[in-house]
């Protein structure tokens, strides 16, 4: 298989992919947008894509970049701001994504031309990046493979104000890859050399699981390391739902990025357990959704909550902020077990549930409700 074979159809998880990107981008672009118009009046954001691919599926399919392109078009303040910059080493590709560009209606709506290149990314681009400012940008970096993938080229965009990045980490290529000796330095530039030479040491004799858990582990801390505070992968089963293909990694500086897109990801889980989302996309989950629910993650909620916060009172908007961070619970989560917990007496609530309104008949846990866990 190639990244010519990839494009020849489109899988589910590719337009899963393509949702998540295309709706963090708009929600993305509108409060960068409303930000920086405090400071600039005609400020400019931009969306780089370094692997961009054909534009379009041999299906019809449309993919990534004319999704966003098509977004940015039809919104009033995106076809003023947005600068696009769109790169792949297949002339193939480029040839035919510049095609379709150019068949979008509205395409010259856009006050700024798409801009394609032909190159093959590495330490190059990296650098480029590394001694520009860049204006507030949503960096895409989606290779078949890992060759190009790299910490340095991450870094050299998180380092400016207002840029996020996406990348397509592929789980069964690098699981593979960090065992053999002909790819090793590809692995370095993705893990870190120190990193790399111990994660190899630490990876034999685990198990399959294990060995995911700790891969995908050791990048989010590389990833912290170099400044990206926030990290939120999103995996990708294969048909039969027995292992992953690859990942969908997220990292921001920010908390109301990360967020914004734990949100996102969560309505584009298959599986929720207790209304716990599991950041993945997995057929198994369509296909045979009463085999998986198994787990309790709201009562290991509970739990944690209460030996945590054992004798504290914090507002619950606190709560969330500093306990949700590398955790699969999003806001609702929260507010549920607080009021079951509430209701059940193991915690008190200023004002009480008895006193808060209702939506749909059911009380409420609002974000300025005063949380009082008994000292045990």
């Amino acid at each position: 298989m190639n990244n010519h074979i990839f494009f020849q159809e489109s899988l589910e998880q590719s337009q899963v992919k393509t949702r998540i990107i295309a709706k963090y981008f708009w929600v993305w672009a509108k409060v960068i947008i409303s930000t920086a118009k405090r400071n600039h009046r005609d400020p400019k954001i931009a969306y780089i894509d370094l692997f961009a691919g054909p534009g379009r599926y041999e299906d019809g399919t449309i993919s990534t970049p004319i999704k966003v392109l098509e977004t940015a078009i039809n919104d009033t303040d995106l076809k003023k701001s947005l600068v696009t910059f769109f790169n792949d080493k297949d002339k193939g590709f480029v040839r035919s994504l510049n095609e379709e560009i150019l068949h979008i209606p509205g395409i010259n709506d856009l006050r700024y031309k798409p801009i394609v290149n032909n190159n093959e990314v590495g330490d190059g681009i990296a650098k480029i990046f590394e001694n520009m400012k860049l204006l507030p940008s949503l960096f895409f970096v989606d290779p078949w493979g890992y060759k190009g993938l790299s910490l340095k080229l991450v870094n050299s965009v998180l380092k400016d104000w207002g840029c996020d990045c996406v990348f397509f980490f592929n789980y069964n290529r690098i699981n593979m890859g960090l065992n053999n000796p002909f790819v090793e330095e590809h692995m370095n530039a993705l893990f870190g050399k120190e990193r790399g030479d111990d994660l190899r040491i630490r990876l034999e004799n685990l198990s399959t699981t294990d060995r995911e858990f700790l891969i995908v582990e050791e990048l989010v801390n590389a990833l912290k390391e170099l400044g990206g505070r926030y990290v939120l992968p999103f995996s990708f089963r294969n048909e039969s739902g027995k292992r992953t293909s690859h990942h969908l990694i997220f990292v921001t500086k920010n908390f109301k990025g990360y967020e914004i897109m734990k949100g996102i990801m969560a309505a584009e889980s298959t599986l929720t357990e207790q209304g716990v989302p599991s950041f993945g996309y997995n057929p198994a989950d369509i296909n045979y959704p009463n085999l998986f629910e198994y787990n309790r993650p709201l009562d290991d909620l509970e739990e944690m909550l209460l030996k945590e916060y054992n004798g504290k009172s914090l507002m619950m908007n606190q709560l969330y902020l500093e306990h949700n961070v590398g955790k699969k619970y999003i806001s609702r989560n929260y507010k549920t077990v607080l009021l079951k917990l509430e209701q059940r007496g193991k915690i008190t609530a200023d004002p009480p549930y008895t006193q808060r309104r209702k939506i749909k008949g059911e009380f409420t846990f609002g974000d300025d409700v005063l949380i009082n866990f008994p000292k045990e």
